[in-house]
This record gives structure tokens, C-alpha cells and sequence, in this order.
């Protein structure tokens, strides 16, 4: 059992987290990872808001760790979140927890063609295969949170090794609508790449799990989501992201979290983003270290992508 603790949902006390992010010599491009341990043991539980990223979350503790569940699926211990995974939640005492974020396109030559999982959830095990275990404890056995990182970049590498690259064109799609804050037309994006839009859409799903719509859509809600989490009334957030009112965007809040966008400009997991917390931002929890103690870098915002989209490769796969 995890915990026979109720569930509360208050935000956790970041007094008792560390935040660490990698060094510069560490990071790969379309892979953003932190890690966060807790000094003091304390119940946490959270709603986790859906990402235009595929997220690895390795349960580093040695307790009971976490219990995750969505939609119909309840899980313990490391997990992989998807696209769009509807509402979902993560409880539990975790004294350790690295958080590996893959944009779409470095996922599908990760982790393979089905890495978007269908906007499911699933155990570690299930999606990295008969190494989970090893690589789990091989993580959990590092000194610190920079060896950690760096052993992770090195699977990560590893992993994509073998594997061919999205088509350039699904690749270029991805990065223009992350470029367009979701704000394109899927017909816009098939003249660019020179195929049809029954074409592009068909391509873009099998390697990447979503269609160019959908990935659009969730492209719109991210941006919204953080500008909910900095402060701004959902009115405002509505406009400056491009839906047609206020009732819109409570529409797609709903829809891609199960929450209000009262609750969504709340919620922790938005919190512990680095795009929510620039040093400036009114977002970032009192308390929290955000510099990263033994990383020794502060959270960043991430560069938008290049857009070198017909070279047939991206910056992760030159970076082998």
C-alpha cells in the first residue's frame, strides 16, 4: 500500500524540496529533466497538468513512493505520461523523483512510434522494457543529482542510437505549431511540407500518437495554462491565446485536465515548471530553491526548436 493517508490536494510545502537541473554539459536538446527530493517526509498530493511533451517520472525513493492514477488506470512507482492524458493525479511520500520531459518528435526515437502512448499512462516497465529495473536502480545508486542527469542523457542517447529519426516533414510540423503557441492551420502546415492534409495527419499520428489538430489544441492549452499559472484572469488568458471567449477556454481546460482554470492556475505541477518560473514570475512558490543546489543552474525558459526541418534530422539525433 502507498499511503492510508486522505488525499488532500493542498499544494506541497516547497520549504522541504530541492529543485536540481542539469549543467549546461548535460542537457540534449528536446529533453528538459529536473530533479526534486524532499528533506522532510511529507504526504503530497497533486494534480498533473497535461504537457506537449511526453514525461518519464522515475520514483527514486526508497519508501513507498507513488501512486498515480488516471482515468481508468492506477498505477505504483515510475510512470510515463503521454500526450494529453486527461485528468490525472500522483500521491504519495516520494523522497526523490527525476522528471524527464521529451518533446514528441525525441520520444517517437526513444522511446519508439507509439511513445505518445494515445495520450495514455503507463508503468515504466511497460514502455522501456525489460531495463526499467536496472536503470532505475542504477539511478537511484547515483552520488548526486549531476551524475544522475548525466547517466540519464547517456540512456537517453543510447536509446535513440539504433533508431530512425520522424520524417522530416511530421518533425517540422511539430515545431511549427510549438513555435505558433498552437495558433496554425493544419492545411498551412501540409502546403509547407508539400503533402496533402489527409497525408500529413495520417503520418503525423502514427509516429507521433496525435493528429496535427489535436497537437495544436494542446500546444494552445499549454500556453494558456501558464499564463493562468503567472497571474493573468482567465479573460485576459482567453484572448491573448486565441480562443474565441472565456467560456472557450473553460471548455478546453476541462477537457484536457477535468479541472477549472481557477484550479489549473494553481496547480503545483505547473509550479515546478520551468516555464512557469522564471525568476520574475509571480507563480514561483515561496520558499522553493529554484536554483538547483548541487546543478548549480537556475530553471530556464526552453528555446523554441529550429526549424531545420528538411534536413531529415533534429538537434537530438546530431547531438549523438
Amino acid at each position: 500500500m502507498l499511503s492510508t493517508e486522505t488525499p488532500t490536494g493542498a499544494p506541497p510545502d516547497w520549504s522541504i524540496v530541492d529543485v536540481a537541473v542539469p549543467p549546461p554539459s548535460a542537457r540534449l536538446a528536446g529533453v528538459a529533466m529536473a530533479g526534486f527530493s524532499q528533506h522532510v517526509s511529507a504526504f503530497v498530493d497533486m494534480a498533473m497538468v497535461a504537457h506537449p511533451s511526453v514525461t518519464l517520472l522515475i520514483d527514486l525513493s526508497d519508501g513507498d513512493g507513488v501512486l498515480y492514477s488516471a482515468r481508468d488506470r492506477r498505477g505504483h512507482g515510475s510512470f510515463v505520461v503521454g500526450l494529453a492524458p486527461g485528468e490525472l493525479r500522483a500521491a504519495g511520500r516520494v523522497g526523490a523523483c527525476l522528471q524527464i520531459r521529451l518533446e514528441p518528435v525525441v520520444a517517437a526515437t526513444v522511446l519508439g512510434p507509439a511513445a505518445a502512448l494515445g495520450g495514455r499512462v503507463e508503468s515504466f516497465e511497460d514502455v522501456w522494457g525489460r531495463e526499467a529495473e536496472r536503470v532505475q536502480d542504477e539511478l537511484r545508486a547515483a552520488g548526486s543529482w549531476n551524475e544522475r542527469f548525466a547517466r540519464a542523457a547517456d540512456l537517453l542517447r543510447r536509446r535513440a542510437a539504433d533508431r530512425p529519426p520522424v520524417d522530416p516533414e511530421v518533425a517540422h510540423t511539430w515545431r511549427t505549431t510549438l513555435g505558433s503557441r498552437g495558433r496554425v492551420r493544419v492545411d498551412g502546415l501540409a502546403e509547407e511540407v508539400g503533402w496533402s492534409r489527409k497525408r500529413l495527419s495520417a503520418r503525423f499520428h502514427a509516429q507521433l500518437g496525435i493528429t496535427p489538430k489535436r497537437a495544436a489544441r494542446l500546444v494552445r492549452f499549454d500556453h494558456a495554462a501558464h499564463l493562468l499559472a503567472g497571474g493573468l484572469t482567465p479573460a485576459s488568458v482567453a484572448f491573448e491565446s486565441g480562443y474565441v471567449d472565456q467560456s472557450h477556454l473553460h471548455r478546453e481546460v476541462k477537457a484536457f485536465t477535468g479541472l477549472t482554470p481557477a484550479a489549473v492556475a494553481g496547480a503545483p505541477w505547473l509550479a515546478i515548471d520551468d516555464v512557469a518560473w522564471p525568476d520574475t514570475s509571480p507563480a514561483r512558490p515561496p520558499g522553493s530553491t529554484g536554483s538547483a543546489g548541487a546543478a548549480g543552474a537556475a530553471p530556464r525558459r526552453m528555446a523554441p526548436p529550429g526549424r531545420a526541418w528538411n534536413r531529415g534530422r533534429t538537434a537530438f539525433t546530431d547531438a549523438r
